[in-house]
């Protein structure tokens, strides 16, 4: 295998892990859950907590792989 296989092999590895994680993630309600009068339970705030702070971990994590291969992809096609 080359170098520039290994690298797009990984990137593209990066950004089918940047998508997955970025689906798997519950959307944000914003100003339409207050209006709407959402959950202001401590249940309600707190239900799934942690699954969605792995998710954001994963997708932060994710993104900056995605960026420094992309990098490296540009500093070695020079």
């Amino acid at each position: 295998m080359s170098t520039i296989s290994i690298i797009f092999g990984s990137i593209l590895l990066a950004c089918a892990l940047l998508i997955v994680a970025v689906l798997l993630q519950d959307s944000q309600k914003g100003l339409s859950g207050a209006i709407a009068g959402g959950s202001d339970t401590y249940y309600g705030k707190n239900k799934g907590k942690s699954k969605q702070k792995k998710l954001s971990k994963l997708t932060a994590i994710a993104s900056i792989v995605f960026v420094v291969i992309a990098l490296a992809t540009f500093i070695v096609g020079k």
